[in-house]
């Protein structure tokens, strides 16, 4: 019982910190870790305890999504789904001593990804052209979130910027949207190969709602500074706690 009041406090605040500032992923998948859960099973069931949402920022941003050409959202929506698909598929085949290897330095570099992810989009709106796509960087892109989705928001929104775009509103829509589509596709794969904890993901999945609900007027209220140094507090500790089981 300890471990379910664990696990919904921790993903109640996740689905605060994403609703306020992302990084909801520190939270999560530690806390399945922590509780006992394998940490391929422990990545898979935190992909799962995210889901909502993503489906709920898809929502909330259909009309910007509406705006895209159809064929254009589609040939990046089927990029983003196949690099998804592999992506999900390498994380099956890591076996749980080489992903807990891999894991210190993912945890770490979605903290850096957090913590310079301005500086990540100025860069990229300095080096990109009028609406130019790549279809490796949205695949490589796609893979990562597929494998291990920290900090994909961020890396999504450099991705845009190095594409050219500048409308924040149609670069969150399409973020959302493309989120909605990996993770979709992570959680089948998931499903399918039975590596989800069930039961954890659904406490999950129901107290992280009830956190993003709950981060609206937070949002609102906490300097956006305060909330993103307790974001990258929070990834440097487990990255350093996840370095020293290594040890």
């Amino acid at each position: 019982m300890t471990n379910y009041v664990i696990l919904a406090l921790a993903a109640f605040f996740a689905g605060t910190l994403n609703t306020v500032a992302g990084g909801g992923t520190f939270l999560t998948f530690p806390a399945l870790v922590y509780t006992g859960v394998p940490v391929v099973a422990a990545n898979a069931t935190s992909a799962v305890a995210v889901f909502p949402g993503y489906l709920g920022g898809a929502v909330g941003f259909r009309k910007e999504l509406a705006a895209f050409d159809r064929k254009r959202l589609l040939r990046i929506g089927l990029l983003t789904a196949a690099g998804g698909l592999v992506g999900s598929l390498l994380l099956l085949v890591s076996s749980n001593e080489a992903f807990s290897i891999v894991v210190p330095f993912l945890l770490a570099a979605a903290t850096l990804i957090f913590a310079f992810g301005s500086r990540m989009q100025a860069w990229a709106r300095g080096q990109g052209g009028e609406q130019r796509e790549g279809w490796l960087g949205t695949l490589a892109v796609a893979v990562y979130g597929g494998y291990f989705n920290g900090g994909l928001g961020i890396v999504l929104l450099a991705l845009f910027s190095f594409w050219g775009m500048r409308d924040l509103n149609a670069m969150n829509g399409l973020k959302n949207g493309l989120s909605f589509i990996l993770s979709a596709i992570s959680v089948a794969t998931f499903a399918l190969a039975g590596i989800v904890a069930w039961p954890q993901a659904v406490v999950m999945m129901a107290a992280a709602t009830i956190g993003g609900y709950a981060g609206a007027p937070l949002a609102r209220a906490l300097p956006a500074s305060v909330v993103r140094g307790i974001v990258i507090l929070v990834g440097a500790v487990m990255s350093l706690v996840f370095f020293l089981r290594l040890l």
